[in-house]
């Protein structure tokens, strides 16, 4: 034993490095095979992956035999090159690995970066709250786009960071890597790429007075060259290929449109819905987030002394408070610079998508690495010196006992939900009850024995065990709604030979792609052309059971498969 702690303290990087490895196993690649991709972007994009990887045309994406025009390529590139490292092999497990790995990779910048300008302590803080981010674990183990985007601006940024702390000899290699991985976060999701890493140095540049620095050749003009040598080939051959419709499509429709007019894409949600969407997407954090402000915000208010009523008085002394009042960027520590560069990212990243008027939940993940780099300077500081501690003491205590509470009336649900609801959660019933309960149990423990470091590891081992363990269970439960019918119904019918259609209701990709092949999408609901349809003996169609008796008054049709909420049919026997 004396030996392992001598061997510990002399290699404390390799020991916390392979300590964050094991935790980083657990929370993305622990069963990321053992369950099917989700409809719908899971089984559309691996989809697309799939038809790159088996035709070696690495160009021109394709979606069940049509083009696809919606996103650049790096992402379907990182499949492929997962399907290639796993000797050609395309299944649940090669499609996540290159998300896991981007969600890791992600953590490992932020402690590497914590360590070289704050601490080491500071890093692991940082690097765990981030991987064990409600939604950015979620979606560090889903096969989309997202979290390519979230790796690429966010190692671009840091670049930019990185030029303020670095030797005067080594800015010019950071200014490189912020162009180079600005490109790659372009061919990863478009614009965003672009106006994320930009729009964030230029603001750090003007708060810093460094806003001319920017210019220099050495840094701009190679920087852009080399970000033009990463974006423009593909974009050019393209659009020397698929004009005008790669404009069209590309371009117009699914980045200009996006941003300006979602009326046609029906995604418009309202100016607050990414606010509301990071707070449960940094769960379990979010109670000691919002602890920490309320503290910060009483401090700050507190030192206001308000002695006289006049209005002109409270308001000068309330913009006091502005954080961007001018002030000498060398008189800040190493640490404070790295708070407000990350506070500078938070704020514009957050502003950018929800000045946007497409909104989609999965397009805030690039906000949590700056999130968890400024939550970290709240828990390293609670942990060291006990700052915010009555805050976040009682938020952690809220926490906790809902957790207790709600372990214990999950005992009683089979008395309150629908029996056929009731059989669906008992799938994820008892993890839930423990996990929760040991998770209350662990939370009140470091309470009373004032164990801070216990406290934060209470929340970390929670999202470690969920992640882990309990997603497979959860999706397990949530195929059960519907997309366990469309999985056996596709494979049946590949299996067997047929062709397939859908009848009726939406693109489900998982039809796609379980059955292996091209599957026509049939959306509208018109009963008269389904007697052509099954015309064709080698034709099976999957339906809704609730169009179900429509159709049968309609056509002449035999169920192959009765599902929960599809059925799978053929023509009936001619009478």
């Amino acid at each position: 034993m004396d030996k392992i702690k001598d061997f510990i303290n002399k290699h404390q990087d390799l020991s916390v490095i392979a300590g964050l490895l094991v935790l980083f196993y657990f929370i993305f690649f622990h069963n990321i095979g053992n369950y099917p991709l989700m409809d719908v972007d899971e089984t559309r994009y691996v989809g697309i992956a799939r038809e790159m990887f088996k035709s070696g045309d690495y160009l021109s994406l394709f979606l069940n035999g049509d083009y696809f025009f919606e996103k650049p390529p790096l992402y379907f590139w990182g499949e492929c090159l997962s399907f290639g490292l796993w000797g050609g092999v395309i299944n649940e497990f090669t499609a996540r690995f290159p998300v896991a790995l981007y969600g890791m990779l992600s953590c490992f910048l932020l402690y590497f970066a914590g360590k070289k300008i704050v601490s080491r302590s500071f890093g692991v803080i940082s690097a765990l709250i981030l991987a064990t981010s409600m939604e950015f674990v979620i979606l560090a183990k889903f096969a989309i786009l997202d979290i390519v985007l979230a790796v690429c601006t966010v190692v671009s940024v840091f670049c930019g960071f990185m030029t303020h702390f670095c030797k005067e000899e080594n800015k010019k290699y950071f200014w490189w890597l912020f162009y180079i991985f600005s490109g790659l976060a372009v061919m990863a999701k478009g614009i965003p790429g672009f106006v994320i890493p930009f729009g964030v140095m230029f603001f750090v540049s003007i708060v810093s007075g460094r806003f001319k620095e920017i210019f220099k050749p050495q840094y701009f003009l190679v920087g852009f060259l080399l970000f033009f040598l990463i974006t423009v080939p593909w974009h050019l051959i393209m659009l020397k290929t698929h004009d005008p419709m790669f404009f069209n499509e590309y371009i117009i429709k699914h980045h200009l449109q996006r941003f300006i007019n979602s009326e046609d894409l029906g995604r418009k949600q309202p100016f607050i819905f990414m606010f509301l969407t990071f707070l449960w997407g940094v769960l379990p954090w979010t109670f000691s987030a919002i602890a920490a402000a309320w503290a910060k915000l009483r401090e700050k208010f507190a030192s206001i002394k308000f002695e006289k009523p006049e209005l002109h008085n409270l308001i000068g002394k309330i913009a006091g408070l502005n954080p961007f009042r001018k002030f000498k960027l060398e008189e800040l520590s190493n640490s404070q610079k790295f708070l407000l560069f990350n506070w500078i990212a938070f704020i514009f990243v957050m502003l950018f998508f929800s000045v946007s008027s497409t909104k989609l939940i999965t397009y805030i993940l690039p906000i949590y690495p700056y999130f968890a780099v400024i939550l970290g300077f709240v828990w390293m500081n609670y942990i060291k010196n006990g700052e915010c501690e009555r805050e976040i003491n009682i938020s952690s205590a809220i926490f906790g006992g809902a957790f207790i509470v709600a372990g214990f009336l999950a005992m009683f649900a089979k008395f309150v939900l629908p029996p056929q609801i009731y059989g669906d959660f008992l799938t994820v019933k008892w993890f839930c009850i423990i996990l929760v309960l040991l998770t209350g149990s662990a939370i009140f423990i470091s309470l009373y024995k004032k164990n801070r470091i216990g406290l934060f590891l209470s929340f970390v081992f929670f999202m470690v065990i969920l992640s882990g363990w309990g997603y497979k269970l959860f999706f397990d439960m949530d195929y059960k709604f519907g997309q366990n019918d469309l999985m056996q119904m596709a494979k049946f019918a590949k299996e067997n030979g047929y062709e397939l259609k859908t009848f009726a209701f939406g693109k489900r990709y998982s039809v796609y792609y379980y059955y292996g092949g091209q599957v026509e999408f049939y959306t509208q609901k018109n009963t008269d052309v389904l007697e052509e349809f099954l015309s064709n003996d080698n034709l099976r169609v999957i339906i809704r059971n609730r169009d179900l008796p429509e159709i049968e008054q309609a056509a002449n049709i035999e169920v192959v498969q009765a599902g929960r909420k599809y059925s799978l049919i053929k023509s009936g026997k001619k009478l």
